[in-house]
């Protein structure tokens, strides 16, 4: 498996503080059989100001400790972005990496609040021929109110990554639901563990697929955590790789049971 959107980088951010926490981390990637780990620390103006350059430095110390620990894990350059003003002069200026230097985009929006023009901003990257993806929609507080917007993106191009710990229930009912109806009616490309700590936030990412596969089967869930993955990290065109399920021809998605009881146990998240 490959899992690309991970905070492993010591000390970079609010993910592994330390050494010793980015290698225990590590350890359980591998046990986990994780084999390919894109190292994806935020970048957001005025609260972690890193950069590529930076970025690429801090991989290639921690992949000398790997190597060191006997821990065969690939790390790949990446970072969990921020849209905010100016990301587009970033990407061409070099400062802010994509996915292993591919054309997809690791993409975090707001967590609390839709962002202005998000729709435009997110068709302007396609434009200049990235692919977006947009990290733990089903984890935003607004995807209740705007969840059409998500779909509307997904079948324009853009792709959604859904976080492992949200769909075994790591992050309580309300993001279980709404990653279980992302992956149920085909909207969800991979998932990725958003890794922070070995505890609270740990890197399992085989339950989810094993949850995944429980929704839509083995092929997809497999597609979701190595086809795709895969093919981001050797920049494959998106057409080249399996369609999103939502694509397939004659998908039913899959109906969400007990909706109606649902709602009503999320409705103290929606007041």
């Amino acid at each position: 498996m490959l899992d690309l959107h991970y905070h492993l980088l010591p000390g970079i951010d609010d993910g592994a503080p330390d050494l010793d926490t980015s290698l225990a981390m590590a350890r359980m990637s591998v046990a986990d059989g994780v084999t390919v780990v894109a190292c994806t620390p935020h970048i957001y103006p005025g609260l972690y100001e890193n950069t590529r350059d930076g970025i690429v430095q801090a991989i290639a110390a921690l992949r000398l400790r790997l190597q060191d620990a006997g821990l065969p894990l690939r790390l790949v350059e990446g970072a969990d972005v921020h849209l905010v003003p100016g990301l587009l002069d970033g990407i061409r200026g070099g400062t802010v990496p994509t996915l292993a230097g591919s054309r997809y985009l690791l993409l975090e929006p707001s967590h609390h609040v839709a962002p202005p023009r998000f729709e435009q901003s997110v068709f302007e990257l396609m434009a200049e021929g990235l692919v977006p993806v947009i990290t733990h929609p089903e984890r935003l507080s607004w995807v209740e109110h705007d969840y059409e917007v998500f779909l509307r993106l997904s079948r324009r191009g853009a792709w959604m990554q859904i976080t492992a710990g949200a769909l075994t229930g790591r992050f309580g009912r309300r993001p279980r639901y709404w990653a279980e109806r992302f992956i149920g009616e085909g909207h969800c490309m991979i998932l990725a563990t958003d890794a922070h700590d070995p505890r609270r936030r740990p890197p399992l990412l085989a339950e989810a697929r094993e949850a995944a596969a429980r929704l839509v089967g083995a092929t997809e869930a497999t597609h979701m955590v190595l086809t795709r993955p895969q093919g981001i990290v050797d920049d494959v065109a998106p057409e080249a790789l399996p369609l999103a399920m939502f694509q397939q021809p004659g998908f039913e998605p899959r109906p969400m049971e007990n909706d109606g009881m649902l709602a009503k146990l999320l409705r103290p998240f929606t007041r």
